[in-house]
């Protein structure tokens, strides 16, 4: 009887535990963007090796998703995702979204108007400064991230 309980012992500490919890599922990001603009796909791929699933699909008219969204037309680019209830316009880094996802403001989204070189999608050898603009709730925004371009 000993012998059995040391076995059992024994396997017990050499085979490997269970899985009591499976590893969240990465957030699903809805992306909208133009096919004649390779900037759109290049932030995707930015995203996915961040910690993001990502379904995109090509439409005629980004915009008119970033407006469905309550992104204003002054923050707009040539893209737009929509991830947990949140919109993300432009080349708004992975950093930023997952900061946005974890504080959970009142806010409609995250920004990145135009196309900043250096940015998410924008790589280059130069990087200009840019900033992640949070839009509020009531449509009012204020700097959310700054990025020096250096």
């Amino acid at each position: 009887m000993q012998r059995r309980t040391l076995l059992q012992a024994m396997s017990a500490t050499v085979l490997p535990a269970p899985k009591l919890a499976r590893a969240a599922a990465a957030p699903l990001v809805e992306g909208y963007k133009s096919a004649r603009c390779g900037c759109g796909q290049g932030w995707i791929e930015h995203l996915k090796p961040n910690g993001f699933a990502v379904k995109a699909r090509d439409v005629d008219d980004p915009g008119a998703y970033r407006r469905k969204f309550g992104i204003p037309d002054d923050l707009g680019s040539c893209h737009t995702g929509f991830v947990q209830g949140y919109a993300v316009a432009g080349h708004v880094p992975a950093a930023d979204i997952k900061r946005l996802l974890a504080e959970k403001p009142k806010a409609r989204g995250l920004a990145v108007p135009s196309m900043p070189l250096g940015s998410p999608g924008m790589e280059s050898p130069r990087k200009d400064p840019y900033d992640v603009f949070l839009v509020r709730a009531d449509g009012s925004t204020s700097v959310y991230q700054h990025y020096s371009g250096k």
